[in-house]
């Protein structure tokens, strides 16, 4: 089958993973297109080289599409978050010196109770707090903003400084920050390089965050619909792909060449099988869907996620809020995604929104044939955001 070259930025991350599956597994030729997988430096680099037209599509963090629609960080370009490319892989790390304190206190270091984490890293807190984030715009910023405010550290002064993921480990070692939240593999190098531990992992705030997104320019997806479609279908079948437990290892490897991430594969295999070695003293930690590719209609782009988001950024930066959610709730385009993946065979949501943090176990819901099953979808702290009209 003859194919289209197609210019995908990324950031060498493990959530990256649908990408470089589809492209090496040949997902994405048998679709009808050509992945050309282009890494950024950086998350404002990403951004400007879709906004400018250098690359078609990208593995974008999830609130960046939507700020911009908002008006914030300056650039204006429309994007569409046409899938979801995967579910949390974030954790939060802090240094040695945080990592001393608290287990001077007793801290135990579970990696699962965002309020006792946060209460424990509140009392050993002797003054501001630097935490480091890949981007002011990123699920990153808003699960920390949304710990800290529902923790005993909501009276700590807390700093959030932008800091590229590759270079996290070297920022906690220099005293540049004294804490992180990071895609990994990149929080268990700070393990690996003994200059961080482990505190907890992104779900353990939010259960459901849908980290990255599939963003294309909207001018882009209105006049390239085929292409579109063929980019998007490709990702879904590498998305179940990566599901499958057999799949791990080769995943693993793949991730890890000097042409990807650069890294070895075992680092990679801890986020893929939900296996932690969180401090330097080889402690394990296991969680269950530590990062999702495609169960529970993982890459589905849900309005209300959207909104949750556009919601968090409208507060902070003194917007309205319920106009804001409207805003946003054009940028998750689950209208594109249930026209490309219908003739797929995919099971589809019957709703596109949802009340965010309201299913506490897996629950079935209602779906083209009835078999789809949500996962657990709670915040730490069971508040239930209920997106506007």
């Amino acid at each position: 089958m003859r194919t289209v070259s197609l210019p995908v930025a990324y950031m060498p991350l493990v959530d990256a993973a649908p990408l470089i599956a589809a492209r090496e597994m040949g997902f994405d030729h048998a679709e009808g297109v050509s992945l050309d997988l282009r890494p950024a430096p950086s998350w404002s680099s990403l951004r400007d080289m879709l906004a400018f037209g250098h690359v078609d599509a990208a593995h974008l963090l999830s609130p960046v599409p939507i700020a911009m629609a908002l008006g914030l960080g300056g650039i204006a370009t429309p994007l569409s978050a046409v899938s979801v490319l995967s579910l949390n892989g974030n954790v939060i790390g802090v240094g040695q010196d945080l990592e001393k304190r608290l287990r001077a206190s007793g801290y135990a270091f579970d990696f699962q109770d965002a309020k006792s984490a946060g209460a424990a890293l509140a009392r050993v807190a002797d003054g501001p707090l630097v935490f480091g984030v890949p981007f002011p715009f990123s699920m990153h910023v808003e699960l920390l903003r949304y710990w800290v405010a529902g923790t005993e550290l909501a009276s700590t002064q807390v700093e959030i400084r932008t800091v590229p993921p590759p270079l996290m480990a070297q920022a906690l070692a220099a005293g540049e920050i004294d804490a992180f939240c990071v895609g990994e593999p990149w929080g268990s190098v700070s393990v690996d390089d003994q200059v961080g531990a482990l505190l907890l992992p992104g779900r353990a705030i939010w259960t459901c965050a849908p980290e990255k997104v599939l963003a294309v320019r909207t001018e882009w997806a209105e006049t390239e619909p085929h292409l579109l479609g063929g980019l998007m279908r490709a990702l879904w079948r590498a998305g179940r792909w990566l599901s499958q437990p057999e799949s791990r290892t080769t995943a693993s490897e793949m991730l890890s060449r000097k042409s990807y991430l650069d890294v070895s594969a075992e680092l990679i295999d801890r986020a893929l099988l939900g296996e932690f070695t969180i401090s330097s003293r080889g402690e394990q930690r296991h969680v269950d869907g530590f990062v999702e590719f495609f169960d529970g209609a993982a890459s589905f782009p849900w309005r209300s996620q959207a909104k949750w988001i556009a919601h968090q950024l409208a507060r902070r930066n003194g917007l309205d809020p319920v106009r804001a959610e409207q805003q946003a709730a054009q940028v998750f385009r689950s209208d594109l995604y249930r026209r490309e993946m219908q003739q797929a065979g995919v099971e589809l949501p019957g709703a596109s929104e949802k009340l965010e943090g309201a299913i506490p176990e897996a629950t079935a819901v209602a779906s083209a044939s009835g078999s789809l099953i949500l996962p657990s979808n709670v915040f730490f702290d069971r508040r239930i955001f209920e997106p506007s009209e």
